[in-house]
């Protein structure tokens, strides 16, 4: 039930923040539309903890902060790289363990990996995952495992 009241509201904060429209007509229409796109996440039964983590709510927006900062920095070392040339970079793969516990969890340090430029994810399993890097100092990062420490509080 709570998941069922977590997307009502969600859809309902997009949907006024969208409208523009106030007046009691375009509310019924909203508030009818809400409904139906309730009413058939139920039927294709997606509501649940994973479709709505309500867990990560609070976790999560500190979390944005520091990532944004992450891929400010990671953006500034590929543009130093690319105005450098060739020689600057020494690309390369390398297989990582994977501390986090849930899919959520995998998903959300798979794409955080993506987002920092300079680094890809190639392949996520139960307890590894494949990164190609672009410099040796990205894998290095990644190594000494703030984002995974990251991640792994966010799941808990």
């Amino acid at each position: 039930m709570r998941h069922t009241i977590s997307i009502s509201a969600l859809l309902s904060g997009i949907w006024l923040a969208n409208s523009g429209h106030y007046n009691f007509l375009m509310i019924c229409f909203g508030i009818g539309s809400v409904a139906f796109v309730v009413w058939i996440c139920h039927r294709m039964d997606v509501i649940d903890h994973e479709s709505q983590p309500i867990h990560l709510t609070l976790a999560l927006p500190n979390y944005y902060v520091w990532l944004a900062w992450k891929i400010v920095l990671s953006n500034w070392d590929v543009i130093k790289r690319v105005w450098l040339g060739n020689g600057s970079i020494q690309p390369m793969v390398k297989t990582l363990n994977l501390p986090q516990k849930t899919d959520m969890g995998r998903v959300i340090y798979a794409n955080s990996i993506n987002l920092t430029p300079g680094t890809v994810s190639l392949e996520v399993n139960e307890t590894t995952i494949v990164v190609h890097a672009l410099v040796p100092e990205n894998i290095a990062e990644l190594e000494d495992g703030e984002m995974s420490d990251r991640v792994s509080r966010l799941e808990q």
